[in-house]
């Protein structure tokens, strides 16, 4: 889907354009995993570990364009407190604010980014009375908006920070049970999953009230990751636990899936919308498979069903997938310890 952002610009090219896969192996399993959005810093990216322990890493890492190598700075490797749940860098195409990145786990934390290494800048704690806390399961960066962030919590709320004040906005018991992912989709409109199998948007001027895009069909069957499109916000995709289809949503028509997608031979993992185009989407799961889709309707077979236009197997079942927004013919897998950009 296009040429953007050629990794090197010394008239070698042509061997990279072969090269469309790099691969970093790091010392432990990946889960959290995501890139740097920042027009400067655009082949780098954060990953973290899954170690069943207290103790865990973060470590950035970035593509050395004139050896194709994608190496940790160990300056910028740090401890972390149990496994991060999602990392996300500041969305700050234009670097026009500090450097930041921004971790889930037990708490809300934001670090500081410098040549000389990572400081913890704020940790954001909503339940001062007590010294736990619900775990957060995700949280989404606000891009039209970067000084709002929102979580989400196996404690049924979600949680929007004003991190330039250290400060809740908003706290909203969101659903009847654990709410498992958190999207915005504008200045002052979210979306969440949860564990109840509702998909329920949320409109931070009328905070007493949702509307219930999705209620899955099977009673008592979580929906465990959710995509809002940003190209064309009304379009959303959500996962069901341990299911094999993608749900794409029209919020426009709530409760009934615009469509169902069924090519994936296992779970479901992770799902992410192209960031230039309204009708690309991305999905990874158990299959060891990343698949890219075109739903517009040049993508759909004569029975009305879609099939991927590009299949890629990975050496193991893929837990993570992110696309680029800043290099959007690139896309971030994770699986076992490795960590691979393919150039789609």
């Amino acid at each position: 889907m296009g040429t953007g952002g050629d990794p090197d610009k010394d008239g070698s090219g042509e061997q990279q354009r072969r090269t469309e896969i790099f691969t970093y192996e790091a010392p432990w399993d990946i889960y959290a995993m995501n890139w740097s959005v920042r027009s400067d810093k655009k082949y780098r990216l954060a990953v973290a570990s899954l170690l069943e322990q207290y103790s865990n890493r973060v470590q950035i890492v970035q593509l050395d364009n004139s050896t194709g190598e994608i190496r940790p700075d160990p300056a910028l490797s740090f401890d972390h407190p149990y496994p991060p749940t999602k990392l996300v860098f500041i969305p700050d195409k234009e670097c026009q604010r500090p450097d930041l990145l921004a971790t889930s786990s037990d708490f809300l934390r934001l670090w500081q980014i410098s040549d000389s290494g990572m400081e913890l800048k704020s940790l954001l704690n909503n339940n001062r009375s007590t010294e736990f806390s619900g775990p957060l399961t995700s949280f989404d960066w606000n891009e039209a908006e970067p000084r709002r962030i929102g979580t989400s919590s196996i404690d049924t709320t979600c949680t929007i920070w004003d991190i330039e004040r250290e400060v809740v906005d908003t706290q909203l018991i969101a659903h009847d049970k654990e709410v498992y992912d958190i999207a915005w989709g504008g200045v002052g409109v979210f979306a969440s999953v949860s564990a109840d199998g509702s998909v329920r948007v949320f409109d931070l001027r009328d905070k007493e009230n949702s509307t219930i895009i999705y209620d899955s069909p099977e009673p008592n069957t979580p929906l465990v990751r959710l995509g809002w499109n940003k190209q064309d916000p009304r379009y959303m995709a959500t996962i069901v636990m341990d299911s094999k289809k993608v749900v794409v949503l029209d919020i426009r028509f709530p409760t009934l899936p615009v469509m169902e997608l069924q090519s994936h031979r296992a779970s479901v993992n992770a799902v992410a919308w192209a960031p230039h185009s309204s009708c690309h989407l991305c999905t990874a799961g158990d299959d060891s498979q990343a698949l890219i889709w075109d739903l517009s309707s040049t993508g759909q077979q004569p029975d009305g069903s879609f099939d991927p236009i590009l299949i890629y197997t990975a050496g193991a079942e893929i837990e993570q997938l992110q696309w680029s927004t800043s290099l959007p013919d690139w896309v971030a897998i994770a699986f076992s310890n490795k960590l691979q950009i393919l150039r789609v």
